[in-house]
């Protein structure tokens, strides 16, 4: 009989105790980002105009990461400090949570004495109070180096923020710090692109006078968020299983293996659409209609892809033979670093080991249909 009493109450208090444990990790994780223009957010009377940190939570479950964004535009090192943002964050940050830290751009500015700093000796200093507030909370920190700009000079990208990155970089090893060498990825991500091809990718907007290679347009802050989760996730595993979206927007990655046969059929696109973001890192918003997806045994793949206002295909590179071919509306593809103005009619022919890209332009949706090898 004293068995079959303490049955019930057992349960009763392993239930409690799964409740328990159940509500402790309900709670996201929260990222922070602590930064300049390049990673701040923008309202929509700023169109094109996005930052890197606006578009990263775009790729994660917000009931497992949470970001808050606190990049400011024409912020140091020095200024986010003196204006108490880094307290601001502070106040907030517990145990768990993430801290990037991105700034070199505004550090650069030797004229402006509230914004300067020295590369080899107060950037790292104010960085470190940085990693030792996110320490201090039991958080973690996570150094970003300045993302590139897009500024050729006779045919070369320039690296404008070499001493900087290099400072952060000696600061990670010396201090044990995850780092995200971002100026590094970027850099790589536009020589693919090609000076034309990126400027899609940033503040080149004629109608309304500009014509800005630091500042990101939506497409490219898209591609820039990719990029910095490509990166993060090797320093941060626990972001892998929350992505929502697909992060390859790297110049390497792995082929697809060959779908096996079924039967003749018909379909009708209404029933196979599909809103996604765009694929490999290329911003949205997208209608995918993957015809015959499960067709086993048929040696390609045919599919349709709508590219609505600002959306894109990002920077990826080929490991099979692939033909898009331009239903209606017009784009920018970049093929080989090389770019192309393409419209209805265009016919592109992309092969293993290449890399390509394509950005919607204009008012009209782009619709592509794409053909490739299983």
């Amino acid at each position: 009989m004293a068995r079959h009493y303490q049955g019930p109450a057992m349960w009763k208090l392993l239930w409690l105790l799964l409740l328990s444990s159940t509500a402790a990790h309900a709670a996201p994780v929260r990222v922070f980002i602590a930064g300049d223009s390049t990673a701040a957010e923008y309202g929509p009377e700023r169109a094109p105009q996005a930052g890197w940190g606006q578009m990263l939570q775009s790729y994660l479950d917000p009931a497992r990461f949470e970001v808050h964004n606190h990049a400011k535009g024409g912020r140091s090192t020095r200024s986010f400090i003196d204006e108490g943002r880094l307290d601001a964050i502070a106040a907030e940050l517990r145990r768990g949570d993430v801290l990037l830290i991105q700034f070199g751009h505004n550090d650069a500015k030797f004229e402006d004495p509230t914004r300067y700093t020295d590369p080899d000796s107060d950037y790292p200093q104010l960085l470190m109070r940085y990693v030792q507030v996110a320490r201090d909370k039991g958080a973690t920190p996570v150094l970003v180096t300045p993302v590139a700009r897009l500024l050729y000079d006779f045919g070369s990208l320039l690296d404008t923020h070499a001493r900087y990155t290099l400072a952060m970089q000696r600061l990670a090893a010396r201090e044990h710090v995850a780092l995200i060498d971002l100026n590094d990825r970027s850099m790589r991500w536009i020589r693919a692109l090609g000076e034309q091809g990126a400027r899609p990718y940033f503040l080149f907007v004629p109608e309304q006078y500009k014509a800005d290679g630091t500042h990101f347009s939506t497409a490219g802050a898209t591609a820039v968020a990719c990029l910095v989760l490509r990166e993060a996730v090797q320093v941060l595993p626990t972001l892998q299983p929350a992505l929502v979206r697909d992060i390859d927007c790297d110049v390497t990655g792995t082929g697809q293996g060959a779908d096996p046969a079924l039967p003749s059929q018909v379909v009708h696109e209404d029933t196979l659409a599909r809103a996604q973001p765009g694929p490999h890192g290329g911003a949205g918003p997208t209608t995918a209609y993957p015809f015959f997806a499960d067709a086993r045994g048929l040696p390609f793949v045919l599919r349709k892809r709508v590219l609505h206002k600002g959306a894109g295909i990002g920077l990826h590179p080929q490991h099979k033979d692939e033909i898009y071919y331009i239903v209606s509306g017009q784009g920018s593809y970049v093929l080989d670093g090389k770019q192309h103005d393409v419209r209805a009619g265009h016919a592109l022919l992309t092969r293993t080991g290449s890399t390509h890209a394509l950005q919607q332009v204009g008012e009209e949706d782009l619709v592509v249909l794409l053909v490739y090898p299983r």
